[in-house]
């Protein structure tokens, strides 16, 4: 019979986001197999990510210092912010190596069905922020879905009547997608969204 204290550990782990009842019991057998001093590395870890790492409290991205490491760096365009949904879309962007801006996470999006609404993201502080910074254009990276469009066209409505430049991440077919197998939307976007060559 496992004892209650696995059975627990099982518990915990299926917690975590795309972890089912198996491979959180593989996870947990692999601890149990694991030296002690590797297992205390590992919620060494755990404890220290969450009393250590916060929201910036100008952008809401991850971070260590008083603000992120984006919003402390010097070089970036202070005139450009990019809002997106989450703080791991920051770092998606960011790997890209195109844009040198600041960004502002939204902490989520509009989703009426799920009773969120401008008030339970980071609007009002990006508003704050375009009051106050240097900004010329703000660039909306939200998802291309029902929830992220919404989002956009109500930040695109409210910040517009600033004079600033709003803009939209482009959207279509990825490379090396079959136009076959490209959905009405995508395949939609992806025209609209030409450029000249």
């Amino acid at each position: 019979m496992i004892d209650a204290t696995f059975t627990n550990l099982v518990e915990e782990l299926t917690r975590l986001p795309g972890i089912g009842t198996k491979s959180a019991q593989r996870i947990a057998y692999h601890i149990l197999r694991t030296d002690e001093a590797t297992v205390r590395k590992l919620a060494h870890a755990l404890i220290e990510v969450k009393t250590t790492v916060h929201f910036c409290p100008r952008c809401f991205n991850y971070a260590v210092g008083t603000y992120c490491a984006i919003c402390s760096n010097e070089r970036r365009d202070t005139s450009r912010i990019c809002v997106v949904s989450e703080p791991r879309d920051v770092e998606a962007i960011e790997k890209t190596g195109v844009w040198d801006g600041l960004y502002h996470v939204l902490g989520g999006v509009l989703s009426p069905m799920d009773h969120i609404g401008p008030n339970e993201l980071h609007i009002h502080e990006l508003m704050d922020r375009l009051a106050s910074e240097p900004v010329t254009e703000v660039v909306i990276a939200t998802n291309p879905d029902i929830e992220g469009e919404t989002t956009a066209g109500y930040l695109a409505r409210i910040i517009k009547p600033l004079g600033i430049q709003v803009s939209r991440l482009a959207s279509g077919l990825p490379v090396g997608g079959d136009l076959e197998y490209a959905d009405e939307v995508t395949l939609g976007r992806a025209i609209e969204a030409r450029r000249q060559m």
